[in-house]
């Protein structure tokens, strides 16, 4: 075997063919380095579904390079040598191989990126172009601004994309944004798409075996495995959203309802996530989507702001501001998370669902994570460190550049409102509004006091009293202290007695 020139790690969340570091290969030179490594598996708790997903795609992806004439170096979980982490593996691939130079593209996680660049290794780095907004561009756009907005990073990448936008450069419909129209609950009798199922091979049949066997102690199942691992699966998962499910994702992507747990979302979150669907090429399909008549420009530019916008700007913020962003708490939260978020275990029908889902599914749709498990989150004062972990750990699409910043910052408003404005927080009223979960609930959400009363009316205004020195200051917060300030002292005083009461209960360990 010749010496090795390059030795290219490619991560499991990095299982792109357009991969910076993939580019002007040497076939006879060169070698691909991809491994499975205890520490990136088992640094949380990871939903078994989700390893099991990055594990069969990373086999898959390895197949897939070999067959283009590409040299690689795989290591399996279970090989007797495998040192157990990522700088470990390629410090010894490189030892082993004497490669002369070791090619990196830039992590989705400070913690693994910082370990490599503490290896011992001289490493060329190279930016992922996977995204549209590089690092130092959005450090350049954020430069000076005491906080961020999304709404203004969106509109610089809609101009630099030119997706929707006239011939003169203004928004086509007039407007840069429809979020107003894309709040709509499920009428009754809507039926939403069949999801599209995969079948396991034999590839993905040997990693569900081996995630059984190693990581049997990690919450959630495997049995409802049903995630594409190749590129050309996730190609037919994203066409049959498409065809079936992009039309009602502009009216009802904010819907919620029982045993539903995929309406008219894509599910394509994972895959694009970890490589095995590009950016662009989204985009560019649901803008032909909307010219061509097929859909609504609420869909369109609801699902393209969620790709250009939201998803890229959490991208920015993590890079900016890591490490020190992972330790904010603005609030003062202390609260462990209580046992039922691992388990489901709730009267509170609404988390029941969602819980419920997230273990069977290792998913949930944002309004389900950010106004039904995140809103509680936030009312009952959990530790931010806490519910981060359940985050990253319980879904299939979460890396820490995109999971940390959507928890700490939008979820728990525990970075002082550098992220988003406002906290998202909300009384059982609004998942009402917005679902069917409050029909079949042990609890009722037209009461607030009592102890039959839905426990989000209670904590709702128990957290606005408790942080209302931080929060009156807040323009977007007046109307809700305005209520407030509104009520007699008597219903004040027994809304915070049933706010303490419930958190007491939650302190005692009890579910409720």
């Amino acid at each position: 075997m010749n010496q090795v020139r390059r030795l290219c790690l490619v991560l499991g969340d990095q299982l792109s063919f357009d991969l910076a570091s993939l580019q002007g290969l040497d076939q006879a030179r060169d070698t691909l380095l991809l491994v499975e490594v205890m520490e990136e598996a088992s640094h949380v708790a990871h939903h078994p579904q989700k390893i099991a997903l990055i594990f069969s795609a990373m086999r898959h992806f390895a197949q897939a390079l070999q067959a283009q004439g590409l040299r690689v170096q795989y290591v399996s979980l279970d090989d007797p040598q495998n040192s157990g982490s990522v700088p470990g593996e390629l410090r010894r691939w490189q030892a082993a191989l004497q490669a002369e130079e070791v090619h990196v593209t830039e992590c989705g996680d400070w913690r693994l990126e910082q370990s490599l660049k503490d290896c011992g290794l001289t490493i060329t780095w190279h930016a992922d172009q996977r995204f549209l907004c590089s690092r130092h561009e959005f450090r350049a756009w954020a430069a000076g601004k005491k906080q961020l907005r999304m709404e203004f990073f969106y509109r610089e990448m809609r101009r630099k994309s030119g997706l929707l936008l006239n011939g003169d450069g203004t928004p086509v419909g007039g407007a840069w944004n429809f979020d107003a129209q894309n709040r709509k609950a499920l009428p009754k009798n809507t039926k939403a798409p069949y999801p599209l199922r995969f079948a396991n091979d034999a590839i993905t049949g040997a990693v569900l075996d081996l995630v059984r066997e190693r990581f049997a102690s990690h919450y959630g199942t495997l049995d409802d495995f049903n995630y594409p691992v190749t590129h050309a699966d996730a190609q037919a998962l994203w066409a049959h959203f498409l065809d079936y499910g992009l039309a009602g994702f502009g009216d009802y992507q904010d819907a919620m309802a029982s045993d539903e747990p995929f309406l008219f979302h894509a599910r394509i979150s994972a895959a694009l996530n970890i490589g095995l669907l590009d950016l662009r090429q989204l985009c560019s399909d649901v803008e032909a989507a909307y010219w061509s008549g097929s859909i609504a420009l609420n869909a369109a530019e609801g699902f393209i702001r969620q790709l250009i916008g939201w998803r890229e700007y959490v991208r920015g913020v993590y890079w900016l501001k890591m490490p020190d962003y992972a330790s904010g708490n603005a609030f003062g939260n202390q609260r462990g998370l209580p046992e039922f978020y691992w388990t489901g275990a709730t009267q509170m029908n609404c988390m029941r669902q969602a819980i419920g889902q997230s273990l069977r599914h290792a998913y949930a749709h944002h309004i389900q994570r950010l106004m039904v498990t995140g809103n509680f989150a936030l009312l009952a004062g959990i530790a931010p460190s806490q519910i981060c972990e359940w985050y990253l750990a319980i879904y299939m699409d979460a890396f820490d550049w995109v999971e940390l910043p959507n928890t700490l910052g939008m979820v728990m408003h525990a970075d002082g409102g550098y992220l988003g404005s406002k906290p998202y927080c909300a009384s059982g009223q609004y998942i009402n509004r917005m679902s069917d979960y409050c029909r079949d609930c042990t609890y009722n959400v037209r009461e607030s006091s009592s102890d039959e009363a839905c426990p989000f009316n209670a904590l709702y205004w128990h957290f606005l009293m408790r942080h209302g020195e931080l929060l009156r200051r807040n323009q977007r917060m007046g109307m809700m202290y305005k209520n407030l300030d509104r009520m007699p002292p008597a219903k004040q005083q027994a809304l915070w007695q049933r706010g303490e009461a419930l958190l007491a209960r939650l302190d005692a360990g009890e579910s409720i």
